[in-house]
């Protein structure tokens, strides 16, 4: 069985949640790079057609001569093509409060991650602060970091939305949490945990994170025994001269960033291209070309059916080319206004991506928005992006283990 990824695909995204479920059942599966869109492949079961047809994806079934013809054909020197297997699902956690794991929405704005995994039907576990300092991550393939604020400024929210109840009420369960985890500070708590997931991806993990997890993440990594928060965040005034000691050995991928010093504005550093003026309707980034023979990794990360993909805004949307490293490898970006949009590299022995911006299919994506309907957009070359960082530990992780 071949699920198209090209244009004859009725539902990318719950493609990949099929080839998910296959590949749970101990069945190999076979990730076609740079063929047809990166299509997927398996041997044909009925139980596999049903689990198609039920699914609304697509699939074409073809003897096996054909099928090895193909794998011929992609192994050919001169053809940008490749065929990896897929042999081990990747386990997955999602850093998020943990009373969304309750149907609760304590924050009211949505996560594109928790979105597609829950549309493609792909499972996943949901860990916060305790677990992750009490080393759960190990336990654990692949982790996406929910929109969160590393800094401990609860998301800059303070100017807008300081007085709702919904701000408030965070306020004070972090700062209970805080308190419980044997810290002074929110922020405090946060760097901690930011280490600990440091520590997760030096070993081997992977870690995926959108919008103000990036760059709020390398800040507080930067900003290590520093106060950066202003007393409407923790009570205290912020060092004056942070800026002058902030460490960017420390980070991931940012250098030489600037803090936004105004505990008002609504923006963490000068990483974020907050200058940008790009017209909505002209609002698109675009994805490199790898050698899938050569580089696998990025020419997985990469896979889809365009390679132009319309921009989407969050409160950190893009990152400035001159404060990403020099290792670091642009994936997807927007070269006139000199931004990257999808960065990706490794740390130790694991391997982490940053995807600016906060919902692939809603433009400028607000507080109190309700959350976008993927059953309206299966096709969504933005969420195929979140969903090929989820396969592609099912690649590495046989790697690792030969």
């Amino acid at each position: 069985m071949v699920l198209p990824m090209d244009e004859k695909q009725k539902d990318h995204l719950k493609a990949y949640g099929v080839t998910y479920w296959v590949i749970d059942q101990d069945v190999e599966a076979f990730w076609l790079l740079n063929y047809r869109g990166g299509s997927f492949a398996f041997k044909h079961l009925p139980s596999f057609e049903k689990e198609c047809l039920t699914r609304n994806v697509s699939f074409e079934i073809i003897p096996d001569a054909q099928f090895n013809k193909i794998l011929n054909d992609i192994s050919h020197p001169e053809k940008n093509q490749d065929a990896i297997k897929l042999e081990v699902p990747p386990k997955i956690a999602v850093y998020t409060p943990q009373e969304n794991n309750r149907g609760e929405k304590i924050q009211p704005w949505d996560d594109a991650v928790t979105l597609v995994l829950t549309y493609a039907e792909i499972p996943y576990d949901i860990v916060y602060d305790s677990e992750v300092l009490d080393d759960k991550l190990t336990e654990y393939d692949w982790v996406h970091l929910h929109h969160e604020d590393f800094t401990g400024q609860y998301g800059r929210f303070y100017r807008s939305f300081g007085s709702t109840q919904w701000y408030r009420n965070n306020v004070k369960k972090m700062e209970a949490l805080a308190e419980k985890e044997g810290f002074a500070k929110v922020s405090e708590l946060k760097l901690a945990v930011a280490k600990k997931v440091k520590e997760y991806v030096v070993g081997g993990g992977f870690m995926f994170a959108m919008c103000s997890a990036t760059d709020s993440y390398d800040i507080a990594l930067a900003a290590e025994g520093l106060d950066i928060c202003a007393d409407i965040y923790d009570g205290d005034a912020a060092d004056p001269h942070a800026q002058s000691k902030l460490n960017f050995d420390n980070t991931f991928a940012f250098k030489d960033f600037t803090l936004v010093r105004n505990p008002l504005e609504y923006e963490f550093s000068s990483i974020d291209n907050r200058k940008r003026k790009v017209p909505a309707e002209i609002d698109y980034f675009t994805l490199f070309d790898f050698s899938a023979k050569w580089d696998p990794v990025p020419t997985m990360l990469t896979q889809n059916h365009t390679r132009t993909v319309k921009g989407f805004m969050g409160q950190t949307t893009a990152f400035v080319d001159k404060h990403i490293k020099s290792d670091i490898l642009i994936l997807g970006e927007n070269k006139p206004v000199k931004e990257a949009r999808y960065i990706h590299s490794t740390m130790g022995k694991g391997f982490f991506t940053f995807y600016g911006g906060h919902d692939p299919e809603d433009y400028r994506h607000y507080v109190n928005d309700p959350e976008t309907d993927l059953s309206l957009h299966p096709n969504s070359p933005g969420y195929r992006l979140i969903l090929n960082n989820v396969l592609f530990p099912a690649a590495e992780k046989k790697k690792r283990k030969t």
